[in-house]
């Protein structure tokens, strides 16, 4: 019984595995919106009632894709910090936005689901707010240590902001000073953008392909000095 058990449960990984990279091809090829269950059924030769028991709704495919890319851009940040360990925490902020540039540039119609124009009729779960976290919180992860380090340079913050600072900072990066919590977010903004127009092709006539890659170390070394990231060697 636990043999066919198991044999069920491979059957259904691999069926879903299809599905999803079905979907992504039809991402590649029409867009978010456009995503049928309907056509990805057809191009997987099931019937729609089959393909209805992996995935009830267009909105549960959708969910699952953003989840999966959430999760390997997440998984590279992670995998960018462990490998600086170590490092000066300067170094390690521009890797891990590094890894993030990195993943994008392979990965353009999944990076596009994730940061791109929000999906018509479509409204993200709480099941993504986790995956969806792992990049900002490697970021956190970082800013925590230099502040347990060689500390922070703390950034300017108005003081109208203060209350909103610190309701972010409770919510999502306790032990970080107020002002650092406010620059993260804007800092984490503007590496969406970075990353964005040269995905979208905004740089084109702007930046030249060849310093793309300096531009975008630039300005991540920027952020990192926004951010009050201290701009000296590990101990």
């Amino acid at each position: 019984m636990n043999t066919v058990r198991g044999a069920r449960e491979r059957a259904r990984i691999e069926v879903t595995a299809a599905i999803k990279d079905e979907a992504r091809r039809r991402l590649a090829d029409e867009g978010a919106a456009k995503l049928s269950l309907r056509a990805v059924a057809r191009e997987l030769g099931m019937v729609s009632s089959a393909l209805y028991r992996y995935f009830p709704s267009r909105d549960d495919l959708l969910t699952a894709l953003i989840i999966d890319a959430y999760d390997s851009v997440g998984a590279a940040a992670e995998a960018a910090l462990a490998d600086t360990a170590g490092a000066a925490p300067r170094d390690r902020w521009t890797a891990v936005c590094a890894s993030v540039r990195t993943w994008a540039l392979a990965h353009p119609h999944e990076y596009a689901l994730i940061y791109g124009s929000p999906v018509p009729g479509y409204s993200a779960p709480q099941d993504t707010v986790g995956p969806a976290s792992r990049v900002a919180n490697t970021l956190i992860a970082i800013l925590r240590e230099a502040h347990a380090g060689p500390g922070l340079a703390l950034p300017p913050l108005p003081g109208e902001l203060r209350a909103e600072a610190t309701r972010m900072t409770e919510t999502f990066a306790h032990g970080l000073p107020p002002q650092v919590t406010a620059a993260l977010v804007a800092a984490c903004a503007q590496l969406v953008g970075l990353i964005s127009f040269e995905l979208f092709g905004q740089f084109q006539g702007v930046v030249a392909p060849s310093e793309r890659d300096r531009f975008f170390t630039h300005n991540t070394t920027r952020l990192a000095h926004e951010v009050g990231l201290p701009a000296v060697p590990a101990p």
